[in-house]
């Protein structure tokens, strides 16, 4: 996807230089630690590269060389839902909790180079620019997996009955597409994906970021203790409270969405509070951890496409961005499992490919957490 345009910045000096239905087997709800998701953080990411276009700051090669990229589009070919020509974009963004390398000791759990996308949210910018929506998409959803293909080429089987976030350790990013829009029906434009570590250190670099909350939370397995108030999030501390499950509420997936969402909306107000401009360095800094932290699709697998991309999406704050979950119901065959709510799904579907805001009547009477309101923006 390509947002509203902006020009391409020229080359930047860095600071300082003077050079240029198988069922799955599942867990039980209140154990799950290992593996907990990530939030949106790609968005961040591309706002903070967004900030930095527009002067000096950084050395462009270098940040450049930082991204990575998988191509979607060839591994999906055309067998795909129709681009709707009306101005929106649809992105899909995906925590990825790879359990190699500097991941490894901050989300626990065995060094076998595996991932999962234990974050899921679609992110549908309307025509203008000016708003948002987000679909959230439960780790826990038992879905049909289509037959797909990934990066390498390579063909996996379709699956029946299976958890949404397999499609990812299946066949990685192409596969997490085409099950996306699969059960969608809409065409996902472009994909951005960040892991734990990268999440953490975008926080530390951003100076932290402010949330209250109304109750304690307490969770040894994403390594958070915060009592009732306001608190400035470092990096480890962010990362616990998207991370944590039954550190407050009832131990769901969905009520760990509730805490993701409002911590999203709290991280968006915090880049816009943030003056950048004073400090070539940290702006520097910044987009050096935000171009490491990333993984794009191939349209904006260079930096001044992920610039150009970002600069139509800077206008969109919290307070014109709606926040919802897929609609589901609990599976009453497994009560850690969920199942689409397929009739309540598709008033969702169907307003985002028609660029309209989804109505209300699309999540009433449907599976909720219990952390709602425990955490806002300060």
């Amino acid at each position: 996807m390509s947002a509203e345009s902006t020009p391409e910045p020229g080359i930047p000096e860095e600071p300082g230089t003077t050079g240029p239905r198988h069922r799955a087997k599942g867990r039980r709800r209140r154990t799950s630690g290992k593996r907990k998701g990530l939030l949106i953080a790609a968005w961040t990411a591309a706002g903070i590269v967004v900030l930095g276009g527009t002067g000096a700051g950084y050395l462009y090669f270098k940040l450049n060389n930082n991204l990575k990229s998988v191509d979607i589009d060839q591994a999906l070919g055309t067998d795909r839902p129709t681009k709707v020509d009306n101005g929106s974009e649809n992105i899909l963004v995906l925590g990825s909790d790879t359990r190699s390398g500097s991941n490894k000791k901050l989300g626990g759990g065995a060094d076998d180079g595996s991932a999962r996308s234990d974050t899921a949210m679609i992110v549908h910018v309307y025509e203008g620019h000016k708003k948002a929506s987000v679909v959230s998409i439960p780790r826990d959803t038992l879905v049909d997996r289509p037959e797909c293909t990934d990066s390498d080429g390579t063909v996996h089987d379709a699956a029946s009955g299976v958890m949404f976030n397999s499609a990812y350790s299946t066949g990685g990013a192409s596969c997490a597409v085409k099950t996306v829009e699969s059960l969608s029906g809409i065409r996902m434009d472009h994909y951005l994906e960040v892991d734990f570590s990268g999440f953490q250190k975008l926080i530390d670099e951003l100076g932290g970021v402010k949330v209250t909350t109304t109750k304690s939370i307490s969770d040894s397995e994403s390594h958070l203790n915060l009592k009732a108030g306001t608190h400035t999030l470092t990096g480890k501390q962010a990362l616990g409270l998207v991370r944590t499950r039954h550190g407050v509420g009832d131990g769901s997936d969905l009520g760990r969405i509730q805490l993701q969402q409002a911590f999203m909306k709290a991280l968006i107000d915090q880049i816009k509070s943030v003056d950048l401009f004073d400090s070539p360095k940290k702006l520097y800094n910044l987009a050096n951890t935000a171009t490491k932290a990333v993984t794009t699709d191939s349209d904006l697998g260079s930096v001044n496409k992920l610039m150009s991309f970002a600069g139509g999406l800077k206008g969109i704050g919290s307070k014109n961005m709606t926040m919802v979950t897929m609609p589901v119901q609990y599976d009453p065959q497994d009560g850690n499992r969920v199942l689409v709510d397929e009739a309540k799904a598709k008033l969702v579907w169907k307003a985002l490919e028609n660029d309209r805001a989804i109505p209300k009547s699309a999540t009433e009477g449907t599976a909720t957490g219990q952390a709602d309101g425990v955490v806002s923006a300060s």
